[in-house]
């Protein structure tokens, strides 16, 4: 079992535009059957993790707001209850730990945002980092990774418009 942040990202290392689009990446080309696709990576996960932006965004553009995995919303603010979300605003030793119960030794994701990324790095949680390179800058927005961090290259792949890289944290 693994702690893994999978994302997209633009080559100039933003996960969203200041106003938190991701028109940028959705728009892109990807076989889901390709190398680092999302359909065999959530295949790989029990549990997952996100913020509350990252949460308002599904929210805000998907029909069917999460599909049957537990997942962790840390937050102050109130969303209504969703059967398979938990609100949260415990630290993140504490959500990993629930995680990690719920996920029945598969892997764990952390979705994003970056703080939160940061969170399970400075908690010494997070293992892998999976990043998916869209073929655009845009001069500002989330970063990718807020912190400093020791990251090894252990896989590359093109898949269609995608660079795709998967690191381990060196700790």
């Amino acid at each position: 079992m693994a702690t893994i942040y999978y994302t997209g990202c633009s080559l100039d290392g933003f996960i969203a535009t200041p106003d938190h689009s991701l028109d940028w990446l959705t728009s892109r080309d990807i076989d889901n059957d390709g190398p680092m696709a999302y359909p065999a990576f959530s295949e790989r996960v029990g549990a997952c993790v996100m913020g509350a932006n990252t949460w308002q965004w599904i929210l805000d553009h998907d029909e069917d707001p999460w599909g049957p995995k537990p997942t962790w919303v840390v937050t102050h603010r109130e969303f209504a209850p969703t059967a398979q979300v938990r609100f949260t605003d415990a630290g993140v030793r504490d959500v990993h730990a629930e995680m990690t119960e719920a996920a029945d030794g598969k892997d764990l994701w952390v979705v994003g945002g970056g703080e939160l990324v940061g969170q399970f790095h400075d908690a010494d949680l997070l293992d892998e980092v999976w990043i998916q390179y869209a073929p655009c800058t845009l001069g500002g927005g989330a970063p990718v990774l807020p912190r400093a961090m020791e990251l090894r290259l252990e896989e590359v792949a093109r898949n269609r418009d995608f660079a795709c890289v998967r690191h381990t944290v060196v700790r």
